[in-house]
């Protein structure tokens, strides 16, 4: 592990030189992939230096031991010694996760689709719960959250939405929420006070770039047509929806939320290429089914991963068996605990795999 420290501390070190070079900077895309590089290995360079300062003090409190004979100094000098060997260890945890394989989709902006489950009416509200509970979260991010498609119902709920969230280390935080949430609570229309569990199923995928995915114009099927809906200018006036038709997989993609066409098209061809990308990557999870049960629910969109119970304010999730009791909280974003849970569930999971 210390070879490979050594050797990215090394790099580093040649990346600063580089960037003041002008031949490099005059490169703009050179310059940019190696700020990327710098921003990358920053937080293990930081973590590897405060090591080898913290095993500096280690060896410096030992050989002082040594020689000092003033019972007063030398207490002093174990304490110091006890706090640099605690911290030490808390340090080599930190390296070891710093330096477990990233996700190359981390740093992605993601697509999110959710749609309603079990549940009639009941899974259409609360899935229309969930999306603002993500676009809640995103704010508090700082994100940008952009509607690509929605299909509601008159009553406020929806029985689709696809939308993209835009910022630093999106995919990264919001890809442990893919699989299926349950709400346990009574319904609105329930007349007779029963509690009803419905379901809603999200699925986050990362964007996908053009080089990532090429889409063949063979392949494709593109339809203009006029948008449905409420209101607005333009809807049932021009020919701004798009209906895109991919063949070999019969995914069909409708966007119909801007005015223009052109937008739309573009939306429709980057839901397109998220769900082909999400396609080849699940693939790859199932050829390794062992990383695969390795992760915290990553990837299986049939897997029940949370419940939401109103009637005693509690979430849920059963990969971690993490029970909150602040569900109002909850559902308005706050679901920072939830995720940082499940990162380090993750990281644990990888940690002992490491160690096998």
């Amino acid at each position: 592990m210390f070879d490979k420290l050594d050797d990215l501390l090394m790099r580093f070190e040649e990346i600063l030189n580089m960037l003041n070079d002008p031949a490099v900077i005059a490169d703009q895309a050179k310059f940019q992939k190696l700020m990327k590089e710098q921003g990358s290995l920053q937080p293990i360079v930081d973590t590897y230096r405060e090591y080898r300062k913290c095993k500096e003090t280690i060896d410096d409190s030992l050989a002082m031991l040594e020689e000092e004979s003033d019972e007063e100094m030398r207490e002093m000098l174990k304490e110091e010694l006890a706090d640099a060997r605690k911290q030490i260890g808390e340090l080599e945890q930190k390296l070891k996760i710093l330096l477990l394989p990233k996700d190359p989709n981390d740093d992605k902006n993601v697509i999110v689709e959710i749609r309603a489950g079990a549940g009639g009416d009941e899974a259409a509200l609360f899935a229309a719960e969930i999306y603002r509970m993500y676009v809640h979260y995103a704010e508090s991010q700082r994100w940008k959250v952009e509607t690509m498609d929605v299909e509601e119902i008159g009553i406020g709920g929806m029985k689709y939405v696809s939308f993209m969230i835009t910022g630093q280390g999106a995919y990264s935080k919001l890809k442990y929420e893919s699989g299926v949430h349950r709400v346990q609570r009574v319904p609105e229309t329930e007349s007779g006070g029963r509690i009803h569990t419905s379901t809603i199923t999200v699925a986050v995928m990362p964007e996908a770039e053009e080089l990532d995915v090429v889409i063949d114009e063979k392949d494709i099927r593109i339809d203009v047509m006029r948008a449905s809906g409420n209101g607005g200018q333009c809807v049932n006036t021009t020919d701004s929806a798009v209906r895109l038709t991919h063949y070999p997989t019969g995914i069909v993609i409708y966007s119909q939320t801007e005015k223009s066409q052109l937008q739309n098209k573009a939306k429709a061809f980057a839901l397109l290429r998220a769900k082909l990308y999400d396609i080849e990557q699940q693939k790859a999870h199932d050829a390794e089914a062992e990383l695969r049960r390795s992760q915290v629910g990553t990837g299986d969109r049939s897997e029940k991963i949370r419940t939401y119970n109103f009637p005693q304010g509690r979430v849920t999730d059963h990969r971690i068996n993490l029970t909150l009791y602040k569900l109002e909280k909850v559902m308005d974003g706050d679901i920072q605990e939830i995720i940082d849970s499940c990162i380090a569930a993750d990281q644990a999971a990888k940690l002992a795999k490491m160690n096998e």
